[in-house]
């Protein structure tokens, strides 16, 4: 007789990674997280859930109203000219859907509800698996060798458990033809907050200027009103670069915004001292299948099927994991099978909300002047904003497993 699957190493800690963790061990698995940071990652940018699918999740977990206590209420996107004039205003209810929160809040949630089943390991990494019959044997950067049945990839769109299973990146993460940075400043005196507008106690707001395939951006959050958010965005072939070291990153960011006017000189100055800058293409993953023939390797989340900003990318990694410990708990005697369910269920869903992040480089830095004057008149149309909304919410429904 099959001996049940119990051990689950997981790669990553941002949020599928919890997410799995914690239906695991409440269906009676022992997972063990291993993350390449030294802690949790706190701040981030916002991201949202929508939909009855996305909250009946986070009902489940028990976790619903703890976000809600920590939510930013939304987000409002005004978009402007060179002189600071209004062209676009768009609600806090179009970025933010039902719930809107900072990224690092909500993994600090999930690492706490899952932290009571789990074994963490941080400041560390997979470097080696070889799948057997009955599991797979990992070797670490630092940590000693072991055995685990089941190993899970939940460690994003630059997946190393996807690198060393299923093969090299570029077989399947695609290059969407635009680049994003984000990173913090301090919100003094100086010309960074003048005239922009400040967070409520209950709703961050961005304020951007945009040229042809670029889009300069900065927020505030009531989070913490000290600093203030940066947002890059801007239309490039696919670059070569160290994505480990931020200079040459942000040297890309100035060559690409270099003479632009309004509040842009100055955001581009407070990257020689920000040490939390993240850049990346804005991509998608597309992985012929989600685990290994073995079925003892598995992806979930961004690993599996990301785009990088405007796929709802959280709210698909959340549904994912809780469906994936779903058809675990019903047949730990045969992971290869609670595997191949998960991706029949999961699969159509997460193709539907990724291809929101298709679209996200030209809607917020659509590539000509015409683009951004016909973005600007269709999402002032009320009508049009509404039906935005309805399509995003019904890409986010799935029937959901008890």
């Amino acid at each position: 007789m099959p001996t049940p699957t119990r051990t689950v190493l997981i790669s990553g800690a941002s949020i599928a990674g919890p997410a799995l963790a914690h239906w695991l061990g409440r269906h009676g698995f022992r997972p063990t997280v291993v993350e390449l940071a030294p802690a949790l990652r706190p701040g981030g940018r916002a991201v949202d859930f929508r939909g009855e699918t996305h909250l009946t999740v986070l009902d489940r977990m028990g976790i619903l109203d703890e976000l809600r206590r920590a939510q930013t209420g939304g987000t409002t996107m005004t978009f402007v000219d060179a002189d600071g004039r209004e062209l676009l205003h768009l609600p806090a209810s179009f970025a933010g859907g039902d719930i809107e929160v900072l990224r690092g809040d909500l993994s600090r949630i999930l690492y706490a509800s899952s932290l009571p089943t789990t074994e963490y390991v941080f400041g560390d990494s997979v470097t080696g698996l070889t799948e057997t019959p009955t599991g797979v044997d990992v070797t670490f950067r630092h940590a000693p060798p072991r055995t685990f049945d089941l190993v899970i990839g939940a460690d994003g769109l630059h997946s190393t458990v996807r690198r060393l299973a299923f093969g090299p990146e570029r077989r399947y993460v695609r290059h969407l033809g635009y680049y994003a940075a984000t990173w913090t400043l301090p919100l003094g005196p100086t010309p960074t907050p003048a005239p922009l507008t400040p967070a409520t106690p209950h709703t961050c707001a961005t304020i951007g200027l945009n040229a042809p395939g670029r889009l300069a951006g900065v927020g505030t959050s009531p989070a913490d009103p000290t600093r203030a958010h940066a947002f890059f965005l801007f239309a490039s072939p696919e670059l070569h670069y160290d994505r480990d070291d931020p200079l040459p990153q942000k040297a890309l960011v100035k060559r690409a915004f270099d003479g632009l006017p309004w509040r842009v000189p100055h955001l581009l100055d407070s990257l020689d001292t920000a040490e939390d800058l993240y850049f990346d293409s804005i991509s998608r993953a597309d992985v012929g299948t989600w685990s290994t023939t073995g079925g003892r390797i598995g992806l979930v989340g961004d690993a599996a099927c990301g785009a990088t900003i405007g796929g709802m990318g959280t709210g698909t990694a959340l549904v994912a994991a809780y469906v994936l410990a779903t058809e675990l708990a019903r047949s730990p005697e045969d992971p290869r099978s609670a595997l191949t369910r998960y991706e029949s269920l999961v699969r159509p869903y997460a193709e539907r909300c990724q291809k929101g992040g298709d679209r996200t480089g030209p809607f917020l830095a659509p590539a000509t002047a015409f683009g951004l004057r016909v973005r600007n008149t269709l999402l002032s149309r009320r009508r049009c904003l509404e039906w935005m909304l309805r399509q995003g919410r019904r890409a986010t429904t799935l029937p959901l497993p008890s």
